[in-house]
């Protein structure tokens, strides 16, 4: 584990926002994946959430272990590509999926009482 005393407080500083900000992006796109209604809305807000959540995490951990000069950040930037590259492709995956099942549709609405037949 590396140990961040040696840390510079523009670095600290930096790097607290970014996993700040990353964390709260992540919370925004899981809150949404709970509160809204559909299929569709429900899988855009943690599309999103995980692609700027991660970026704010990673440009995070960039600033830390290149302040602290223990290693290269190169593993950061894989994990960024890789996260960029798979999830607009599992949404479109899921979509397509959930499109071709038909399983999603809006659930039929109730049937309007007739006040005529009512009267009878």
């Amino acid at each position: 584990m590396t140990d961040g005393t040696d840390l510079p407080a523009w670095a600290a500083i930096l790097t607290a926002l970014f996993v700040v900000a990353g964390a709260g992006l992540t919370l925004i796109g899981s809150l949404g994946l709970l509160r809204l209604g559909s299929f569709y809305q429900r899988l855009h807000a943690p599309t999103l959430g995980t692609t700027l959540g991660t970026g704010g995490i990673l440009i995070g951990s960039m600033i830390f272990f290149s302040a602290l000069g223990t290693r290269p950040v190169l593993h950061e930037i894989l994990i960024a590509v890789f996260v960029t590259v798979t999830t607009p492709v599992t949404f479109i995956l899921l979509v397509r999926a959930t499109r071709q099942r038909g399983t999603d549709l809006p659930p039929p609405s109730p049937p309007e009482k007739n006040t005529k037949d009512l009267a009878h």
